[in-house]
């Protein structure tokens, strides 16, 4: 018996490509353009929870702008692996959160972000981190999760409400 894909499917599909090819794009800039884009992130963060930051020494600033630029891009890294996890994750017919679908979507976030971070590597002044790979995997993760909890949680009240096509 043949599978058809739905439309479930097919818009996970070209979700999914979408965070590939965006992190693709943030993986092609070189060191300078990097930090300048993060840059403006921080610039707002720091405006937002850093009330003293005019008062403060140049070194403190410096020191406040490092730690907040790591966390920045950390988070990053973090919550784009978190969306193509959410995204891999609807592209498969049956959703469990145990089934061999979720190691399957994890395994391919892996090596996407293993693959994102050897790209990283052509791109002047960027170098491959394996942190980075790690941060990126558990985002990925956690987007599993994500999906798995709130596609069971949506089955739940669709059935509760006696709709039964929602799969």
């Amino acid at each position: 018996m043949k599978k058809r894909i739905n439309i479930r499917q097919i818009i996970f599909i070209i979700l999914s490509v979408a965070c590939m090819v965006i992190i693709f794009m943030f993986s092609a800039d070189n060191a300078d353009d990097s930090s300048e884009k993060s840059g403006r992130i921080v610039e707002a963060v720091v405006k937002i929870f850093v009330s003293d930051y005019d008062e403060m020494t140049p070194e403190q600033q410096e020191e406040i702008l490092g730690r907040i630029s790591f966390a920045v891009r950390k988070t990053a890294h973090f919550t784009i692996y978190m969306a193509l996890g959410f995204c891999v994750s609807g592209v498969f017919s049956k959703v469990k959160l145990i089934s061999v679908n979720t190691p399957i979507t994890l395994i391919f976030c892996f090596l996407y972000a293993c693959s994102d971070e050897f790209h990283q590597s052509f791109s002047p002044g960027r170098a491959p981190q394996f942190r980075d790979v790690m941060i990126d995997t558990a985002g990925a993760l956690t987007g599993i999760l994500t999906f798995v909890i709130l596609y069971k949680t949506i089955l739940i009240i669709a059935r509760r409400k006696g709709n039964t096509k929602i799969t």
